[in-house]
C-alpha cells in the first residue's frame, strides 16, 4: 500500500481554500512547512484549480514512491487515466533531468505498483513559466500504456488534460480506494537497495514481498535469529547462503549489516567483498547520499567525513584481511559477512600475493582459513556468512567454496555449519567437502539458506536459467527458456554495433541505465573502439548521469565482468569477441597474446572464461541485446569462422535479430 499526504475527489478539492488544502497536507507527517514549500504548494494549487474545472476524479499530493525514496507532486486520476504531475515553480525551461525524474516515477509504478500495471499512466512536467505550445501526445515502443512524459507549462496544463482525455480517455473509471491501496513490489538495484537500507528501511520496504520473493525475507530472518542464537549461547556459527544470480546475496548481506550498525551492543557486523569494484560503488553512493541529505538539513558534511563512516560497515575483503594481519586482537565485530565467498583465494594464491606484495615468506592459510582465524579470536562467539554464487569464479586463484569447508574440518571443527541444500549442487562443487566436514562437526541444512528467485530481473525470473541452458550447449531447453521470457524480457542479436547502441536507446526510459559489457579477454573488438584495456572508473560508469562522457549512458566505456559482478544496468548491450567460440564439439577457449589468438588449456581458465560470460549476460533487469561482430577476412586475428557460429548458435536457439 502506497501512502500520501492529501487525498480528495477533484470536486471537493475545487471548493476548498488553498489554506484549507495546505494546512491537510501539513498535518498528514510533519511535512516541510518552510515558507518556500508552503508556497510551492500554494502555486500548485492555484494552477489545478484552474486547469481542473469540469474534471471528475481524485487528487493526491505528495504520493509516495518508496523505491526512490520520493514522492509525487500530485496524481490524478481521471476516467481510466493516471496523471502522473510533477511541478517546477518558476521554471522556464524543461530541463532533461527534470523530465527523466517525472518519467521514473511514472516507470516506478508501472513496473512495481500492481493496479499500476494495466493502466494507462501519463507523466506530466510542468515548467510554470515555460514558453507555451501545443502538448505532444504519444506512447512508446513498449506499448504498455506508459506515455512519453508530456511538457506543459501553468497556463496549457487545462489543455494537456483535455487533450490527453480526448486521445486516450474511456467512460469507464478508476476506483481510488483500490489504485492507492494496491500492492507494491519493487525490485532494487543494489545501489538502490544500499541506500534505503543505510537510511533506516527495512528489507521489506524496498523490495518484492510476494509469495514468489518471499524467502528472502525468511534467510534474512533466519540469520538474524542465528545472532541471537549464537550470542545468547556463546557459540561460533558459520553458515553459508546460496542463490541464482540476481537472487539477493548482497541485499541480504546488507540488510544484516545495516541492523547491526551499533557496536554499542556488542553484535556489530561488517559487510565484506572481494568484489573491489561493487565495494567503491558502494561506498562512494552512500557517501554521496549522506553528503545531499546533510545538505537538506542544513549541515556541511564533507565526502570524506561520510565515506569513512560508511567504511566502517562496507569493507573491501583484502583491507581488512591486512589490518588484521597486523592487528593481532579480536575484531570490533562479532558477525562478519562474506559476499562472493566462492571467489575467496587458494593457499597458494594468497601466500604468493603475501610474499610478492606483503613482504611476508612463511604465510601458509588460504583466504577461507586466515579470514575465519579472525572471528575465531573471540573469546565468546562469533557468526560469519559467507554468500555464495554459483558458477561465478572468475579470476586465477579464486577457491570456490569447498576450500572454506575444508578450512572448518581441518581448523575449526568447533564451529557449527549451517548450511544450503543446494550447495551440494555440481555447479559449486561442494558435495564432496560436505560429506567429509559432517564427520567432524555439526552440519545443519536448512532450505531457507537458498535464495531461488532472482530480484534483478523483475521482467523475468528465469534469465539465469535461460544462460545456463545457452552456456551450457542445451539447445532444446534454451529455446523453451528463452520462449518463457521473451514476452516480458526482450534478447535480441545483431551484428551491427550501431544498430545496438540506437536499440538500447529506444528502449530505456526516463534515468533507466544501459552499457556496453564484454569479456576482459575480448581484446579484437578494437576495430570498434571497444578497449578492454583502456582504463576505467566504476564510479563514473555506474553513478554518474546522462551529462558525463565517462557514464555508462554514453556508450562510450565498457565494463568488464570484474567491474559488473554484483552489480547491473537496466537495460545492457554484451558484445561477444573471439574468445569464447561456439563449435559442434562444444565452446572454444581462446586468450589474445601478442598478435594472435591462443587456445586456453586449463580447465581452470575455460571455466574463468564460461562464467565470464554468465555473469555478463545475467546484469540486464529489464532486456539485452548481444553484438557478435561481423569477421573481417582481412584480418587474421577477427576472421569470420570465429564469430559466425556463434551468431548462427544464438539465433538458432530463436533469438530475434534486429537486421
Amino acid at each position: 500500500m502506497l501512502n500520501y499526504f492529501y487525498r480528495d475527489t477533484i470536486k471537493s478539492f475545487l471548493g476548498k481554500e488553498p489554506s484549507q488544502i495546505i494546512g491537510e497536507i501539513s498535518l498528514s507527517d510533519n511535512f516541510d512547512t518552510r515558507n518556500t514549500q508552503s508556497q510551492a504548494w500554494d502555486a500548485q494549487i492555484e494552477i489545478l484549480k484552474n486547469a481542473l474545472i469540469d474534471f471528475d476524479g481524485e487528487i493526491f499530493f505528495e504520493f509516495s514512491i518508496p523505491r526512490m525514496g520520493r514522492r509525487v507532486d500530485v496524481l490524478l486520476v481521471i476516467q481510466n487515466i493516471i496523471f502522473v504531475v510533477e511541478f517546477k515553480v518558476g521554471e522556464t525551461k524543461f530541463q532533461r533531468h527534470d523530465i527523466d525524474q517525472v518519467w521514473d516515477y511514472a516507470l516506478d509504478l508501472k513496473n512495481f505498483h500492481k493496479p499500476s500495471h494495466d493502466l494507462v499512466l501519463i507523466p506530466i512536467l510542468v515548467a510554470t513559466h515555460a514558453k507555451s505550445s501545443s502538448p505532444e501526445i504519444s506512447t512508446t515502443s513498449h506499448d504498455d500504456g506508459l506515455f512519453i512524459p508530456i511538457k506543459t507549462n501553468k497556463l496549457d496544463l487545462r489543455k494537456t488534460l483535455v487533450l490527453s482525455v480526448q486521445f486516450q480517455g474511456e467512460d469507464n473509471s478508476i476506483d481510488g480506494d483500490r489504485y492507492s491501496s494496491g500492492s507494491y513490489a519493487p525490485t532494487p538495484t543494489i545501489i538502490e537497495a544500499a541506500l534505503s537500507l543505510y537510511s533506516k528501511h527495512s528489507v521489506d520496504e524496498i523490495t518484492r514481498n510476494d509469495a514468489s520473493a518471499k524467502n528472502l525475507t525468511e534467510t534474512t530472518s533466519f540469520i538474524s535469529d542465528l545472532i541471537d542464537r549464537a550470542n545468547k549461547e556463546k557459540k561460533k556459527y558459520i553458515c553459508f547462503v546460496t542463490g541464482v544470480p540476481g537472487a539477493g546475496k548482497t541485499l541480504v548481506g546488507l540488510n544484516v549489516a545495516t541492523e547491526h550498525l551499533n557496536h554499542q551492543n556488542g553484535d556489530a557486523s561488517v559487510y565484506l567483498s572481494g568484489n573491489a569494484p561493487l565495494v567503491t560503488i558502494l561506498q562512494e553512493a552512500l557517501a554521496r547520499d549522506n553528503v545531499r541529505r546533510e545538505k537538506k538539513r542544513g549541515n556541511k558534511l564533507t565526502k570524506s567525513r561520510a565515506r569513512a563512516s560508511v567504511k566502517t560497515f562496507i569493507q573491501n575483503i583484502h583491507h581488512y584481511r591486512d589490518e588484521y594481519l597486523r592487528d593481532k586482537k579480536a575484531p570490533i565485530d562479532h558477525v562478519a559477512i562474506f559476499d562472493e565467498a566462492q571467489r575467496a583465494w587458494t593457499k597458494k594464491q594468497t601466500s604468493n600475493f603475501m610474499k610478492r606484495r606483503k613482504g611476508i615468506d612463511d604465510f601458509d592459510s588460504s583466504e577461507p582459513e586466515f579470514l575465519i582465524s579472525c572471528l575465531d579470536r573471540h573469546d565468546d562467539w562469533a557468526l560469519i556468512i559467507c554468500l555464495v554464487g554459483g558458477g561465478q569464479e572468475i579470476n586465477t586463484g579464486e577457491a570456490g567454496i569447498s576450500e572454506w569447508l575444508k578450512a572448518i574440518k581441518e581448523r575449526f571443527n568447533n564451529w557449527e555449519v549451517f548450511i544450503s541444500p543446494n550447495l551440494t549442487e555440481t555447479e559449486y562443487e561442494a558435495e564432496d567437502a560436505i560429506s567429509k566436514l559432517n564427520k567432524v562437526t555439526k552440519v545443519h541444512l536448512n532450505e531457507k539458506l537458498h535464495l531461488s528467485v532472482s530480484m534483478r530481473s523483475f521482467r523475468a525470473e528465469n534469465l539465469s536459467k535461460f544462460v545456463k541452458y545457452l552456456l551450457d550447449l542445451d539447445k532444446d531447453k534454451a529455446t523453451q527458456s528463452l520462449a518463457s521470457i521473451s514476452n516480458k524480457y526482450p534478447v535480441v542479436i545483431t551484428r551491427d554495433l550501431k544498430k545496438a547502441k540506437s536499440w538500447l536507446k529506444k528502449q530505456a526510459r526516463g534515468s533507466e541505465r544501459y552499457g556496453l559489457v564484454v569479456s576482459s579477454q575480448a581484446e579484437r573488438l578494437k576495430p570498434f573502439a571497444v578497449d578492454v584495456k583502456s582504463p576505467m572508473n566504476p564510479i563514473h560508469y555506474f553513478l554518474n548521469d546522462k551529462n558525463d562522457v565517462r557514464s555508462s549512458y554514453y556508450l562510450e566505456q565498457v565494463a568488464t565482468e570484474f567491474h559488473i559482478q554484483g552489480l547491473e544496468l537496466d537495460w545492457s548491450c554484451i558484445m561477444w569477441d573471439g574468445d569464447l567460440r561456439y563449435s559442434e564439439s562444444g565452446w572454444k577457449t581462446h586468450s589474445f597474446r601478442g598478435s594472435k589468438w591462443q587456445n586456453i588449456h586449463k580447465k581452470e581458465r575455460q571455466t574463468y572464461l564460461k562464467n565470464a560470460y554468465r555473469v555478463l549476460l545475467t546484469r540486464a533487469r529489464q532486456g539485452m541485446i548481444i553484438v557478435v561482430p561481423e569477421g573481417n577476412e582481412e584480418d587474421h586475428t577477427r576472421k569470420p569462422e570465429y564469430y559466425d557460429p556463434t551468431f548462427n548458435y544464438l539465433k538458432s536457439i530463436g533469438i530475434p535479430i534486429i537486421e
